[in-house]
């Protein structure tokens, strides 16, 4: 049975355990005139949670452990003989699993033609034909051997998940009427209720935190094998990046970080000034009505798909920038430049320092503007001397966290600023940054183990601390030096 459908199933029985719960609360509550501890409502959601949840849990875990198991068992019945010459018994295996699927597909697609196949009966000869037919194509000839181990993960998986609905199911339709019987007017069901909504919170403050943890112990794991292959001084210090997919590559990130943070710079120079402005112009200047139309009309820059931004940069900014700019000056003919990405990506990001900013003015007490304005102080000079040095931490907290922003950026770059890694001070060169090679790197036909491959990950390690560092900074400045005002 579909998980899907077993899921539905499981929330059927919770739904009846909530409408029987609450009305045997109401029945105690009514007619035998008990005072219950918690509200109807919750007895019927202590029902509900005791038939659903384990079932749902033993649901995840059978999914967890069944895959790995079969995978075991089977992978016992892959003998060398079956493992091509320079092949890994993993691909073998990769093949196995994907035939095992076609062989589902196929029997579904047997079943809906109103005919049915027996899949023990099926042989290496003609299911390459058979599976044709269903629109699963081989790219090679299948192995008896292989297709006998196939028909053998197939059958493993259509037990396990009939072992699983019957679990399942008799462990939520046990549960109901164990619940039921529990209900009592001392039963505390608001408790239980409460408790499973902190742990439900929990779980999700865990999801995210344990995400953060795979995503860094994933990227220092393949970081730790590339410095194993490839020397780290070079890595960190070698001002020269020329992979070479045959080997002996020139692996130096300075290149790369100097065009990350070259075009982050320019884009910085545009978007602060500019986003500060919006942001002392909407919280001091603009009235109610302006300022509801001009805030979400900024904030709808946020909103494009940097795509857009990279394809205007591509199309519109570089060559307007060459032919007006560049060339005329002599400097450079290529529309690809740090110059163009650079102000693009300022574009950008103009509504994260503006939004972020106008809030943190907003932030600023009343109180200081009033007294500011009864020593006479005129309206640019209480904003000049009294809510932009109040508000200066968060601004700065601001700026670091849109600086982060661009340092991550990766469409823009990739059509407005080029692919060349250098070292150069002319804005109109054509440059790269961190994140384009990351996804150069890991996009080439190389393999995985290579340094030329393995070294996306030690730039993104890279990035990921740099960024981080950003934010640590930024939120040390606001914390340490905001002023509390009573």
């Amino acid at each position: 049975m579909d998980v899907s459908i077993i899921i539905l199933g499981v929330l059927a029985l919770a739904a009846i355990g909530y409408a029987l719960g609450r009305r045997r609360a109401m029945s105690l509550s009514t007619e035998r005139g008990m005072k219950l501890h918690s509200l109807p409502g919750f007895y019927g959601q202590t029902v509900a949670l005791i038939t659903a949840v384990p079932a749902l849990i033993l649901l995840m875990l059978w999914l967890t452990v069944q895959h790995p198991i079969i995978d075991g068992r089977i992978s016992g019945m892959i003998t060398d003989a079956s493992v091509p010459e320079g092949g890994a018994h993993s691909l073998v295996m990769a093949d196995v699993r994907r035939i095992g699927d076609g062989l589902a597909v196929l029997r579904e697609a047997e079943a809906k033609a109103g005919s049915d196949v027996d899949i023990k009966a099926l042989d290496a000869d003609n299911i390459r034909s058979r599976l044709a037919a269903s629109g699963i194509a081989l790219g090679a000839d299948v192995p008896a051997e292989v297709f006998e181990a196939a028909k053998a993960y197939r059958a493993d998986i259509d037990f396990s998940q009939l072992l699983m609905t019957i679990a399942v199911f008799a462990l939520a339709i046990g549960a109901l009427p164990l619940a039921y019987i529990r209900i009592d007017p001392e039963l505390r069901a608001r408790n239980i209720s409460e408790s499973f909504v902190k742990a439900i919170l929990m779980i999700s403050s865990l999801v995210a935190i344990m995400t953060t943890v795979g995503i860094v112990g994933s990227l220092v794991v393949e970081t730790y094998v590339f410095f194993t292959i490839y020397p780290a001084q070079d890595f960190f210090f070698s001002t020269v990046w020329n992979p070479q997919f045959r080997g002996g590559s020139d692996l130096g990130i300075l290149p790369l970080l100097w065009g990350t943070f070259y075009v982050s710079l320019i884009s910085l120079v545009i978007a602060v000034p500019i986003g500060l402005m919006i942001a002392v112009f909407l919280s001091e200047y603009a009235g109610p009505k302006t300022r509801s139309i001009v805030k979400p009309a900024i904030e709808m820059l946020a909103g494009i798909p940097t795509i857009v931004y990279g394809l205007f940069a591509l199309v519109t900014v570089g060559p307007f920038l060459r032919d007006w700019l560049a060339q005329p000056l002599g400097l450079g003919s290529s529309s690809s430049s740090v110059l163009t990405a650079g102000l693009v990506m300022g574009v950008m990001i103009i509504p994260f320092v503006s939004s972020l900013s106008d809030d943190i003015i907003n932030a600023v007490p009343q109180a200081l503007r009033d007294g500011s304005y009864a020593l006479g102080s005129t309206q640019s000079e209480t904003i000049k001397q009294v809510v932009l040095p109040a508000a200066l931490p968060g601004i700065v907290g601001a700026v670091l966290l849109a600086a982060s922003r661009a340092i991550g950026e990766t469409m823009i770059v990739v059509l407005g600023a080029g692919a060349s890694a250098k070292l150069d001070l002319n804005p109109f060169e054509a440059m790269t940054t961190v994140t384009v090679k990351i996804v150069s790197q890991l996009t080439g036909d190389t393999e995985f183990a290579s340094p030329e491959t393995l070294v996306a990950f030690a730039l993104g390690l890279t990035l990921f601390v740099i960024t981080l560092l950003l934010n640590v900074i930024a939120l040390y400045i606001v914390r340490k030096y905001r002023e509390q005002y009573e």
